[in-house]
């Protein structure tokens, strides 16, 4: 018997998968196993079946996941799947609240709240019940809108979010709930609806109104879920209330891939699936198109270790590859020398650098890596996070540095100023005036007088100044320069920040990169030079304009795959995360999290970890790393381990030999052009 054309191109378990008849249905999707082909398959059974493409739901994370499924589809069996409703939750809800919230309260003319839209009306809670000008800290609009969502779409008790999250604030939960009250009360003022409401309110005429209900799961008899492991427990709510009557609920995920409970998502709906729904069928797609079966041998190992799965055995029809390999560096700086010949070595063999990516647990993680990569002309793109040098919290790090070591830079003093508390701008401008009327003597920030409220700071910084301009003057190592001024810096951060932890990782790495530098004159050159803030233009124009090796979170790789994938920071504290192993939970979504980074790679695999820290974070000045748990011993078992050498230091330049000939005015040569004279008047406020 022929196959249907839209069931040619399925292997055994993706045509279970798509032929299921009615009730739930778990499809668990190993990596690279093909899971949006068999959903847009089911879906065309679906139709073929004689099931009306109106009466089928399919939910999505992403209306572009909607659309090409759909579309993909329609090439399947013909135009009817257009009028197929798909889309994501909170569309979904838009939809649906626009129909029928007016019969649960809600205006039919509501105004929906962006993200900014909803932190801004946040902010104005905040203000106008006076929390704004407490002498002792509370959240920002950002953190309360922060913690509301997770509340809301978790269902943890406010209280419990700030006391794992925020612990800072924990003593002000009565007042967070007032704010929250106070929102609240805003938006039905003004008949706003934020992104979170379209979910509860969904999931309030499914569970409020039996009537109401009836109405709204009447209008699927199938109902489709792409990215199960990805839901919250609000999502799984609502699904169990659309399929109450059919129960035709088809859901697609691996938990092995959940790694976004930070963002709510909850592992228990894909693990409890079978008990919420009760005669479940699962499918599980174990023939994988992506990677080599060595690949496969060391990934299958490392998630093995779960405490808690869907067993799964993914396999490959594939023949041959290398081993992965597990390669231990020195330090860090071997570490990114190792990667970025490596990387140089297979773009030459063929690949081009954007079929290669470079992932880490934490954004901070490839500061090295970035400024290698920029001293040697290779063109990156960075996913997730901000790249180091364009982070605020390092900038305003910089500029201590940068005008002790050229008092004349009018553009860092300002930046410094205008961190101090109590200092703005008619202060700033006045101090700096002052200073560049004194020739730029650094010591004449002492004699400028600060207003009441910025005494203590200006004291400290007129104190660090001439520290650091001591320092200058004697064998002190930029990274120590640094560590001077974050005692005065971290407390400036804490007070601007809420979620200080990345933005200190990102100082004590920058720490550990000054360690590399001889001087602080060479280290802010050579970071002003060509700082790593672009991608393919850091290389310069030639014909690679459209080729950049790829820098990634793990959490920002999810969905991908290139041919060679290296991972860096394999070690415990790192990646894992230091923060996650308190946690057993959160421990397991660090070895998922590890699972994903290495199921990314098609032909080439390499996890990377160095023995040595120095200036870690953790405040030592040296520590001996341990490899990352998740690379036990069966697991190097089945790789290839090798060693990255140290790195050669060049030889100095001769800069001492004389140079004969009149001395040479370079600046008198660009005053020519435009016969301009010797500026002797003080700057005034810079412009950028």
């Amino acid at each position: 018997m022929s196959l249907e054309p839209h069931q040619q191109p399925l292997n055994a378990a993706q045509l279970a998968a798509a032929q299921h008849g009615d009730g739930p249905l778990l499809i668990i999707a190993g990596a690279g196993t093909g899971k949006t082909r068999t959903l847009v398959h089911r879906v065309a059974h679906l139709m073929a079946s004689g099931v009306r493409p109106h009466r089928i739901l399919l939910l999505t994370f992403t209306r572009r996941a909607a659309q090409e499924m759909l579309e993909r589809a329609v090439r399947l069996v013909g135009g009817a799947t257009g009028r197929v409703h798909g889309g994501t939750f909170h569309a979904t809800a838009h939809r649906l609240l626009r129909a029928y919230g007016d019969a649960a309260g809600i205006a039919k003319d509501f105004t929906i709240l962006d993200q900014g839209d909803a932190v801004d009306l946040m902010g104005i809670a905040r203000a106008r019940l006076g929390f704004g000008q407490r002498a002792s800290r509370f959240p920002k609009k950002e953190t309360l809108h922060h913690v509301y969502s997770r509340h809301i779409n978790t269902d943890i008790p406010v209280d419990d979010v700030l006391r794992d999250e925020f612990p800072q604030f924990a003593d002000d939960a009565p007042d967070v709930r007032r704010v929250f009250a106070n929102y609240i009360a805003r938006k039905e003022e003004r008949n706003l609806v934020d992104y979170d409401d379209l979910l509860l309110f969904w999931a309030g005429m499914l569970e409020g109104s039996p009537e109401l209900a009836a109405r709204i799961a009447g209008l699927y008899d199938h109902v489709l879920v792409d990215e199960y492991q990805d839901t919250n427990l609000l999502q799984a709510r609502i699904l169990r209330g659309m399929c109450r009557t059919h129960r035709n609920i088809t859901v697609v995920g691996d938990d092995a891939q959940s790694i976004y409970a930070f963002r709510g998502a909850n592992i228990r709906n894909i693990l409890d699936f079978p008990t919420q729904f009760t005669g479940a069928t699962i499918v599980t797609l174990e023939t994988n198109y992506r990677s080599s079966q060595p690949i496969l041998d060391v990934t299958n190992t490392v998630i093995s270790r779960a405490r808690e799965r869907y067993t799964k055995n993914l396999r490959t029809d594939r023949t041959g590859g290398d081993l992965p390999a597990l390669v231990t560096a020195r330090d860090e700086h071997d570490q990114t020398r190792w990667v970025v010949d490596r990387v140089l070595e297979l773009h030459e063999g063929g690949t081009p650098l954007r079929e290669m990516a470079v992932l880490f647990r934490a954004g901070y993680m490839s500061a090295d890596l970035e400024i290698e990569l920029t001293n040697r002309k290779i063109p990156f793109e960075k996913w997730g996070g901000l790249k180091f040098l364009e982070a605020a919290h390092v900038k305003d790090v910089l500029a201590f540095l940068r005008l002790v070591e050229n008092p004349r830079d009018e553009v860092s003093w300002y930046r410094v100023l205008l961190l101090l508390p109590g200092i703005g701008e008619a202060t700033a401008r006045a101090a700096v005036e002052r200073i560049a009327a004194e020739a730029w003597d650094p010591r004449v920030l002492a004699e400028c007088t600060p207003p009441p409220r910025a005494r203590a700071a200006h004291e400290s910084l007129v104190k660090l100044v001439n520290a650091l301009g001591e320092s200058g003057r004697s064998t002190q190592p930029v990274s120590g320069e640094i560590a001077m001024v974050r005692r005065l810096y971290d407390d400036i951060l804490r007070e601007r920040y809420d979620n200080v932890e990345p933005r200190l990782a990102d100082l004590d790495q920058l720490e550990v990169i000054a360690g590399n530098f001889p001087s602080r004159a060479v280290f802010l050159s050579e970071l002003a030079l060509e700082p790593p803030a672009g991608t393919q233009d850091l290389a310069g124009p030639d014909d690679r304009v459209d080729d950049a090796l790829i820098l990634s979170t793990a959490h920002s790789a999810k969905g991908r795959e290139w041919d060679a994938v290296f991972i860096i920071w394999a070690v415990d504290g790192w990646f894992p995360s230091s923060r996650a192993l308190r946690d057993d939970d959160e421990a397991e979504e660090e070895r998922r999290l590890m699972y994903v980074a290495m199921t990314r790679a098609r032909h080439h695999l390499a996890v990377v970890h160095p023995l040595n820290t120095y200036g870690s974070r953790w405040g030592s000045e040296y520590t001996i790393d341990q490899l990352s748990r998740f690379i036990d011993g069966g697991v190097r078992e089945r790789m290839r381990r090798t060693a990255a050498a140290p790195a050669e230091t060049p030889p100095a330049p001769n800069a001492t030999a004389p140079v004969g000939g009149p001395p040479l005015d370079l600046r008198a040569l660009v005053r020519g052009r435009f016969g301009a004279a010797v500026p002797n008047e003080p700057p005034g406020r810079p412009t950028s």
